[in-house]
């Protein structure tokens, strides 16, 4: 199945439609094309940059918009390279982790950001922790919800489940792990077509790097609130909980209860968006 470009804009769009505060649509320029930002809250509050997971996009963060802007200004951020409304406009995205992070630079740089905070998801999370491992004074505090890549491995079995969609993308593949991975939990219909969509995205190979040393976890300046989904498929979510209270110093360590890794941030989002704005509030 190709890419429809098309269909994936008007699904991104309907999701994007259902943030239940006003939305403003921002395109920032940085030397690897232009960045699309979801921003909402009063323009003066606090920055808060969320970054979502592998797959998903900006727009999929409805369910926590409108508590986290009460009292922050929220910059929902579309990866360059990955499906989004982010366009490399003919040069080339970021390859390494020293690229992406300066892409990062460049953005808060767009918005006038010297700091902020960061909540990344998943992938996200491996992205905001190693921003904040190496840009320590633009970040001002850190949420970290069931992050990949940071202090564990995924499991085989993961793996195993996600090897046909990465393999032969599609819909009704990504349907398929997704309903794996969750449990058969009721999935947003909105959501689900995105992904499915955004699985067919001619995209780049993420930027990846080795999970951070545990030296470098230990100095890690930023206050972190770490949320471990307790379903998880991913990876084991004890261990996850258990290596990140052990190597970080200033973590909170928490775990949410009746989710799993794809169910997060919309799935029963009332307990994670008590957490991040309490977080936030501290």
């Amino acid at each position: 199945m190709g890419f429809d470009r098309s269909a994936f804009l008007s699904a991104y769009d309907a999701l994007l439609d259902r943030w239940p505060v006003p939305v403003d649509t921002l395109d920032l320029e940085t030397p690897w094309g232009t960045t699309r930002v979801n921003a909402a809250g009063p323009p003066d509050a606090p920055p808060l940059l969320l970054l979502h997971g592998g797959g998903a996009t900006a727009a999929s963060w409805w369910a926590n918009a409108a508590e986290l802007a009460r009292t922050a200004r929220v910059f929902a951020v579309d990866r360059i390279g990955e499906a989004g409304r982010s366009t490399a406009d003919g040069r080339t995205p970021p390859r390494t982790p020293e690229q992406l992070h300066g892409w990062l630079d460049a953005v808060l740089d767009a918005l006038g950001a010297d700091r902020a905070d960061l909540c990344g998801h998943s992938y996200g999370g491996w992205i905001a922790l190693t921003y904040a491992l190496r840009r320590p004074d633009r970040v001002a505090r850190l949420a970290l919800l069931d992050p990949t890549g940071c202090f564990t491995g995924y499991r085989p079995s993961y793996l195993l489940h996600a090897a046909p969609m990465l393999a032969r993308p599609g819909e009704r593949r990504a349907r398929s792990f997704l309903a794996w991975e969750t449990g058969g939990a009721p999935l947003d219909p909105d959501w689900t077509r995105l992904y499915g969509l955004a699985a067919t995205f001619p995209a780049t190979r993420p930027v990846t790097g080795p999970r951070p040393a545990s030296a470098a976890l230990a100095a890690l300046e930023a206050r972190c609130l770490l949320l471990p989904a307790a379903d998880s498929r991913t990876h084991d979510p004890r261990t996850l909980a258990a290596r990140a209270a052990r190597l970080l110093p200033h973590a909170e360590v928490r775990t949410l209860e009746g989710v799993s890794h794809h169910g997060l941030p919309y799935l029963r989002p009332a307990a994670l968006n008590a957490e991040l704005t309490a977080f936030l509030a501290r």
